[in-house]
This record gives C-alpha cells, sequence and structure tokens, in this order.
C-alpha cells in the first residue's frame, strides 16, 4: 500500500519532559485519518514534526516519501492550531496570499481564491476585510487559503474547534470534498463524533504514547457490545436497569453495556416501561466510549507502574 504518511519509532521531547514516545503509524494515501487525543496528549506536537517545524529526537518520518517536509511543502497544505488572519486584508486578497507563498502565479491565485470563497458560501465577502468576519467564517477562509494550491496532503490541526453547527457542516464538507479528489486529509481532534463520521482511519496517542491505530472496524472488532439508546425521559432510571454494567448517559443518548449472561431484550422490555425509546440498537461501542475507556486503562497501568504524569 502506498503512504502518504510513515512515522518509525518517533521521540520528542522538550527537556524531561516526554511529548511523544516511540510512534509508528502508517497513513495511506487518498484515506481520511483522524489524530485523536486529550489536549496535552502529544497530537499537535506530531503534526508538528510531520511539517519539519519540530524535528524528532529520534526515529524517522517519511512524508509523500521524503524525510522532510520542506522538501515537499507546495505539495503539501497545514492548517496549525494557532489560527490567525491579517485582519485589514480582503478576504480574497489573503486566500490568494496563501496561494502564492505556494508557488502560485498571481493571476492563477486571484481567480482560484475568488472561485473557492464563492463556492463555499462567501461570495459577498470576497472585498471586505477579515477583521469584520465572524470566528467561524474566518476559520473557513483560512481552510480555503490551506487547500488554495490543490495540496496532496492537507493536514488540518483542530478544525472543528469553535465552530457553530453550520460551519461545522461546512468544514465536514470540505474535508470530504477533498477526499473525493483524491487528495490525503490528516485532522487532530478530541471530538469523537467528527472522527466516527469522516474517518477512514483514527489513531489514539494518550500521554505521549499510542494506543490504538486502525480502521474504525479494525479498532471496534472484538469489543463488547452494547445498547445504543435515544429516548425521552428521567435519565437517572437507566442507572436502575437490571444487569446495567456501565451506562453512559449524554442526557438524550445513552449507551448502556450489560453484565454477562444479560439478555438485551430483557432490557428492552424494562425500558419502555419507564423512558421514552426513540431508538435501541445492540451493537459495538461508539468510538467516545473507546476512547474514555482506553485513557481510563491507560491511567491505571500508569498509576500501577508509579508513573504520575
Amino acid at each position: 500500500m502506498d503512504h502518504a504518511l510513515t512515522l518509525d519509532r518517533v521521540t520528542k521531547r522538550f527537556g524531561s519532559f516526554t511529548a511523544v514516545s516511540e510512534l509508528s503509524l502508517q497513513v495511506p494515501k487518498g484515506c481520511i485519518y483522524g489524530f485523536l487525543g486529550q489536549n496535552g496528549a502529544g497530537k499537535t506536537t506530531t503534526i508538528r514534526m510531520v511539517m519539519s517545524i519540530f524535528h524528532p529526537d529520534s526515529g524517522a518520518i517519511s512524508v509523500l516519501g521524503h524525510p522532510d517536509a520542506r522538501e515537499v511543502k507546495d505539495r503539501l497544505g497545514y492548517l496549525p492550531e494557532e489560527k490567525g488572519l491579517y485582519k485589514k486584508m480582503k478576504t480574497a486578497e489573503i486566500v490568494a496570499y496563501f496561494g502564492k507563498l505556494k508557488g502560485m502565479d498571481r493571476s492563477t491565485a486571484n481567480l482560484r481564491a475568488r472561485e473557492l470563497l464563492t463556492r463555499f458560501g462567501l461570495g459577498d465577502w470576497l472585498d471586505k476585510k477579515c477583521e469584520a468576519m465572524s470566528k467561524g467564517m474566518g476559520q473557513k477562509v483560512q481552510v480555503l487559503g490551506t487547500i488554495i494550491h490543490e495540496p496532496e496532503l492537507v493536514i488540518l490541526d483542530e478544525p472543528f474547534s469553535g465552530l457553530d453547527p453550520v460551519n461545522r457542516d461546512t468544514m465536514r464538507d470540505l474535508i470530504l470534498d477533498m477526499k473525493r479528489q483524491g487528495r490525503t486529509v490528516i485532522f487532530s481532534t478530541h471530538g469523537m463524533e467528527h472522527a466516527e463520521q469522516l474517518c477512514d482511519y483514527v489513531m489514539m496517542i494518550h500521554k505521549s504514547k499510542l494506543q490504538f491505530a486502525g480502521t474504525l472496524a479494525e479498532i471496534k472488532s472484538g469489543r463488547e457490545r452494547g445498547i445504543q439508546l435515544d429516548y425521552d425521559g428521567d435519565g437517572r432510571l437507566l442507572q436502575q436497569l437490571p444487569g446495567a454494567q456501565h451506562v453512559n448517559d449524554h442526557g438524550k443518548h445513552a449507551e448502556i453495556f450489560l453484565q454477562p449472561g444479560h439478555d438485551p431484550q430483557q432490557a428492552l422490555r424494562w425500558l419502555v416501561d419507564r423512558v421514552v425509546v426513540r431508538r435501541f440498537d445492540y451493537r459495538e461501542p461508539s468510538l467516545h466510549e473507546i476512547f474514555v475507556r482506553t485513557v481510563e486503562e491507560a491511567n491505571q497501568r500508569l498509576l500501577a507502574a508509579g508513573v504520575t504524569r
């Protein structure tokens, strides 16, 4: 399989602090790949090493077949976690400016910037200054500046952070559109719903160490099945369900795991007498549940080993 990105036992330290430890990973070309983890887990450090902003202390990185991202910078698109625009520049000017930085000629960049902004709902803002835009609109502009030169590999650090539902949908559509065009997209997030909806592959890093990596089907395979419940009513009653081993209640949605030997059909009969059941599925756990359990298990292992980080 051809890979857009390969990391081989990559480690990065800052003094005595290890931000990323022995990370090995392969990202196939043409996929959407999610980097998962809590804040401070090592996702952004990993991305900065991929982009050659940081250099690993040990291990090797290959980006589009090259050991240094700077060798293929015009084939890459990168949206950093710390986002910002030149407030006094006009919207079309700044998107075109990003294109020129990536080697596009002035005329092509100007035309492409206006086409992209119009296509993604910002046609009325072409000649308005960036300082007048909302945060969501500004983030959309930055993403368009990231992809104006049609890069092969696009890396987005927390692209959904701070967006309202409409702009989250726009960001989702942008990512899916890039995949349809054959590009490879990597994005980091701690929002499991985005990863579960969009990603072909995911990895999770926790306290510098890789916890799992693979397709969603591979990540979920062999894990304990549970009840996926959409409901109306008093969620406190779910805790009283006979045979319930673990209840993860989100308000109108809950994930319920039963003790061995308990029948989910009996659980359904018990539930319909106490809450209004909108949806009832018995299937593999959500990515959210896998994430939470992985964090708990990893922390327990570290505690047992006497590691406090």
